[in-house]
């Protein structure tokens, strides 16, 4: 089963210095049908201008990944933390117990867009923690590369929750696999570009926002469409 989440009925934040998309409900956007999907709860697609960003604010209980697509994000938390995260690379911070955490855009000329990513852990209360590593272009060019998962197995980000993440760069004739255990779900989100997603008999064109849910369906095929399209696929319990 395929359920569409197109990218044109996302909610939507604006406050000047952020523009957002919100694939689940999140802050004032509420919709009780968009809650979240298996153990992804958000997916927010954040742009923000030159100089904006979020102030030191706490989490609880949460996997935060934070994947830069433009631009440069300026990370600092209260385990001392600072960083600035690029386009090829993911910082996994997890929430546990609690921890603050501001982000900024770190340009002050250029915007910054990222994908902000949420996942519920597998156990509450755990130590906080955090990561960042790069997953340069030509390991995810014509493949879909694994970059987060809960034993941090092949290089990938560690994550404590029942989901793996996997990035991929798709050009026009090229097609991406992805085997799904009969007990496991997807959520396929199109970052960028088109790509025409293919499971069972039914086929999908995406473009860049459009996310779909997947259950139900052995295998995924990924057709790239035009230019060369990124995305992300979900691996869930």
């Amino acid at each position: 089963m395929l359920t569409l989440r197109p990218a044109a009925e996302r909610g939507v934040a604006s406050f000047g210095w952020l523009e957002s998309r919100h694939t689940f409900s999140f802050g004032h956007y509420y919709d009780p049908a968009h809650m979240g999907f298996r153990a992804l709860r958000v997916i927010n697609d954040d742009r923000v201008a030159p100089g904006g960003g979020f102030p030191t604010h706490p989490h609880r209980d949460a996997e935060i990944l934070s994947y830069v697509v433009d631009g440069a994000l300026e990370h600092r938390d209260s385990m001392g933390n600072g960083s600035v995260i690029r386009p090829g690379e993911l910082q996994r911070m997890s929430a546990g117990s609690g921890v603050a955490h501001s982000e900024f855009n770190h340009s002050k000329r250029e915007p910054v867009r990222f994908l902000q990513i949420w996942l519920l852990p597998r156990s509450r209360g755990i130590q906080p923690g955090y990561e960042q590593r790069a997953f340069p272009a030509g390991e995810r060019r014509g493949a879909l590369r694994l970059v987060a998962s809960p034993e941090g197995r092949d290089g990938s980000l560690t994550i404590h929750a029942e989901a793996e993440l996997w990035a991929g760069l798709v050009g026009a004739g090229e097609a991406l696999s992805h085997a799904l255990a009969p007990d496991r779900h997807a959520w396929v989100q199109v970052v960028r570009g088109r790509v025409r997603l293919r499971a069972g008999e039914r086929a999908l064109e995406l473009g860049e926002g459009d996310g779909v849910a997947v259950s139900g369906e052995p295998q995924l095929t990924l057709e790239g469409v035009g230019d060369e399209a990124e995305l992300l696929v979900f691996d869930l319990a």
